[in-house]
């Protein structure tokens, strides 16, 4: 289905209307549209899950219910405990500053788990006391309209309205005059959305990817970081934006962590080609890109080795089912396009390095990544790491942790997004902070200037003096 522009506009002045005639409630009417919203998803989950599943091609429901349905709970439940105190005004010398809702606010959520990533923020604009407008990745048009009629059915279009167009609602939805617009996708896109939203000064919050790297220690546990790796690489046919991309290792020992690494892949996969927990390549598209980039990293000299059992390997892919099998890539030429393209696959690049510092160095050259991923002890190393390199968050010893911890914020900086979310890091998203001074005493600033008080030489000599004292503060630090 698509929806014209006409339509778009309609629900959008439809919001502003009510936004501008109720404001953004109390504590209260907020934390029961979050809750409402919630539940809309929670209650309706097997329906969701198996809906969701066929939009995939096949997807295991429990995959769905825990990253599309528990992921976010916590979060949201924190945040409903502390939006009192959140909403409350802060008192400041001179004043206190306010916590106003935006507005009407624009979600345009991704396909990958496009339950969370459409409503955990979604939640967090209600609860900052905003209107939301939500579009559902085209790429579900089953689960889309599916959700349109379950929030239809539990909230009025002037509160909450979801869209489950094709790509040309998309396109007309991030054009609106929003009062602010959240987008998760790839940084290609993303620059296409900033770009429409600058237009019209709509402010923006971008969720992108990257390419993630890990790096494994010389003191890392080789089978813990080789499990972990190889089950976030093939969680959800590796589509998940905080998938490591590619990993460094101690190049004494790299052969060890290869052999480790494909046990592992072959410990997860059993029988792949006919797993039912493996989940297929999002459409066709994406099959072909994935195959385009390990193909051109071969042709380029890169070493492709397939961790499969020698009776699964007739075959690299099967399009009819549009299965990937796992894929590690060795001696990869810093040309091959895999190394500057999100892979969002089940596909691993591998890298030695004799120091620490070369590891660091290539990150440091590369646009910054969403995520960041450290195996081994948190010593001088992890700290250096630290210091040195920048991304939007760090684990160690682990996958995706800290896109999880309850009132963590989560975003990406620079090439992998703008501004982040999750407890009270997206209510202060949604939320525009307002000054209010109170103006005491006989004569206003303005007053000053304009009685010509500052012609006076006494006047100049106290200004003089404030100026000389500041000099002297700052000479302190």
């Amino acid at each position: 289905m698509n929806y014209d522009r006409n339509e778009l506009q309609r629900v959008l002045g439809l919001q502003r209307a009510h936004f501008l005639a109720q404001g953004g409630g109390d504590a209260a009417l907020r934390s029961a549209r979050v809750s409402e919203m919630a539940l809309a998803l929670l209650e309706n989950m097997d329906a969701l899950a198996e809906t969701l599943s066929a939009d995939y091609g096949a997807r295991p429901s429990v995959l769905t219910k825990v990253f599309d349905g528990l992921s976010w709970v916590h979060d949201i439940e924190h945040t409903l405990a502390c939006l009192p105190q959140w909403m409350t005004p802060r008192e400041i010398a001179g004043g206190f500053v306010q916590a106003k809702p935006k507005g009407v606010v624009g979600i345009m959520g991704a396909w990958n788990f496009p339950l969370t990533l459409t409503f955990q923020p979604a939640m967090l604009a209600l609860a900052a006391g905003n209107r939301v407008m939500l579009n559902f990745p085209e790429q579900h048009r089953h689960t889309g309209a599916l959700l349109r009629q379950i929030f239809s059915s539990r909230f009025d279009e002037s509160e909450v309205a979801v869209f489950n167009g094709d790509l040309g609602t998309a396109q007309a939805f991030s054009a609106l005059q929003l009062d602010h617009l959240f987008f998760t996708g790839s940084p290609e896109i993303g620059e296409l959305v900033a770009q429409t939203a600058g237009k019209k000064l709509v402010p923006v919050t971008l969720e992108l990817g990257g390419k993630n790297p890990a790096v494994i220690a010389e003191d890392a546990d080789l089978n813990l970081a080789a499990q972990r790796i190889a089950s976030s690489r093939l969680l959800n046919g590796g589509q998940i934006c905080v998938c490591p991309d590619y990993v460094f290792i101690p190049e004494q020992k790299i052969d060890l962590f290869l052999q480790k690494l494909q046990e592992k892949f072959r410990d997860i996969c059993g029988d792949f080609w006919s797993n039912a927990a493996v989940v297929p390549i999002v459409n066709d598209r994406n099959v072909d890109r994935i195959l385009g980039l390990v193909d051109e990293a071969v042709s380029a000299g890169a070493q492709k080795i397939l961790p499969l059992c020698a009776d699964q390997q007739q075959k690299f892919a099967d399009r009819g089912s549009r299965r990937i099998a796992p894929t590690i890539l060795m001696d990869t030429p810093e040309t091959a396009r895999i190394n500057r393209e999100e892979i969002f696959g089940p596909v691993l690049v591998l890298k030695p390095y004799s120091a620490l510092s070369q590891a660091i160095d290539y990150i440091n050259r590369h646009p910054t990544p969403l995520a960041a991923y450290w195996y081994g002890e948190d010593g001088p190393h992890f700290r250096k790491f630290l210091e040195t390199t920048t991304s939007g968050g760090v684990t160690r010893n682990d996958s995706f942790i800290h896109a999880s911890l309850p009132d963590a914020p989560f975003g990406g900086v620079g090439r992998s997004g703008t501004g982040a979310y999750h407890g009270r890091a997206g209510f202060d998203t949604f939320t525009h902070y307002r000054t209010v001074a109170n103006g005491a005493g006989e004569h206003g600033v303005a007053d000053h200037f304009v009685n010509g008080m500052m012609l006076h030489g006494n006047a100049r000599e106290q200004v003089d003096q404030a100026i000389a004292a500041a000099i002297k503060t700052f000479k302190l630090y």
